[in-house]
């Protein structure tokens, strides 16, 4: 059984459909990793499947149970506001610009949300937490604040963070666009770390190494529907479409 699943998804903003019938699947302790132009949908995808964003058809469905929808078209939305909690807190998101609260400590940071939203013990969470930023190599940095830090620091910390939610699984939207290329590798060791303890990932890229080290799966989108998927060896060696050719190609370029 998948932990997360999504078929058929249609979604669109008012007249524009930014996602035309995309189905595919995480299974437990595998990555799969979202490719393709700015624009083709994946951090679309990305939100749909974590229920930050609302679909207009097609089913979401978390570890076998879908979720579930009342109104139609651009008026739908999750029916079951207890049951979208439950998803979307195991389903931890990694944003492309860190969300760090800026008046926070890292280790304030990385606790909230298990004291907020899961309600956990505060001594259980802090150990935790300091568990985690040792983890992502930034134990040393926990009384100080998220402007103190570089940016490839606020990235380990956010992953921290959503570590410290214990998920089912792990969702990374661009972890590394917004950073240099120095310091992105810091967040590349940290994910592919990740990966090698076989860790339930689908992540949003435009970074062709990271996809090809760390995935089970690759998906390659245009314009919001699965041009090409398979192994990364496959995908990257022999390409059988032209847009994946000319996609590749452009990367490689650039």
């Amino acid at each position: 059984m998948p932990v997360i699943e999504i078929r058929d998804l249609h979604k669109a903003y008012g007249n524009l459909e930014v996602i035309k019938g995309v189905s595919l699947a995480a299974h437990r302790g595998k990555v799969i990793s979202l490719i393709g132009s700015s624009g083709s949908g994946k951090s679309t995808i990305l939100r749909c499947c974590n229920l930050l964003e609302d679909s207009q058809q097609g089913d979401v469905i978390f570890k076998g149970e879908k979720v579930k929808w009342k109104g139609e078209g651009l008026g739908r939305h999750p029916a079951d506001r207890d049951q979208m909690i439950r998803i979307r807190t195991n389903l931890s998101m990694v944003f492309q610009q860190f969300n760090l609260w800026s008046h926070m400590t890292i280790l304030q940071n990385v606790m909230e949300a298990p004291l907020t939203v899961l309600k956990r013990d505060r001594a259980e969470v802090e150990a935790a937490a300091r568990k985690y930023l040792d983890k992502v190599g930034i134990g040393d940095k926990c009384d100080v604040y998220p402007a103190q830090l570089s940016g490839g620091q606020q990235q380990r910390a956010a992953i921290a963070r959503a570590l410290c939610m214990e998920p089912t699984a792990l969702l990374f939207d661009e972890p590394t666009s917004a950073l240099d290329p120095e310091l992105q590798q810091e967040v590349v060791k940290v994910i592919k770390a990740l990966a090698e303890e076989h860790r339930t990932m689908i992540i949003v890229t435009h970074d062709m190494r990271l996809a090809a080290d760390v995935s089970d799966h690759v998906v390659f989108l245009h314009q919001g529907r699965i041009e090409e998927e398979g192994p990364p060896a496959e995908l990257f060696g022999n390409p059988k479409t032209e847009r994946l050719q000319g996609f590749l190609s452009a990367t490689v370029a650039a």
